[in-house]
């Protein structure tokens, strides 16, 4: 294995370690943050829209969204179409986003406090490099 590979893999796992630790407060995982955080940046989105989106196949997304309604956090509307179901955040989720952003927030300013900006910006410019 390219040790590139199995070091990005690593730094990967231990990213979304840390980020749950993040969110525990919050009671959710950096899944259900993606899906709140996508949703707050684009406002209501089909299920097809959202694992469509975030290249995650569609069984796992409908089961974050269903654990996501349970908490509370997003709500189903019916869409154009009978089959079509859109998922919008709640007014308790609007009220709790706030506090959970702002332990991301921390959690990111952590991660990247011994980059530089310069850093920042060409790592990002080395991972789009690699989308295939």
């Amino acid at each position: 294995m390219n040790p590139l590979f199995h070091m990005f893999f690593q730094q990967n796992r231990n990213l979304v370690n840390q980020l749950n630790e993040a969110l525990k407060p919050h009671s959710l995982f950096s899944s259900q943050w993606t899906i709140l955080f996508l949703l707050h940046q684009n406002g209501p989105m089909s299920l097809t829209e959202i694992w469509k989106y975030l290249n995650v196949e569609a069984p796992t997304i409908t089961r974050t969204v269903t654990r996501l309604e349970t908490l509370g956090w997003v709500e189903r509307r019916q869409g154009n179409d009978k089959r079509e179901k859109i998922i919008a955040l709640t007014k308790y989720a609007f009220a709790q986003f706030p506090a959970v952003e702002a332990s991301v927030l921390s959690f990111e300013q952590k991660i990247t406090e011994h980059l530089s900006q310069e850093e920042q910006e060409l790592l990002i410019d080395l991972l789009e490099k690699m989308e295939g």
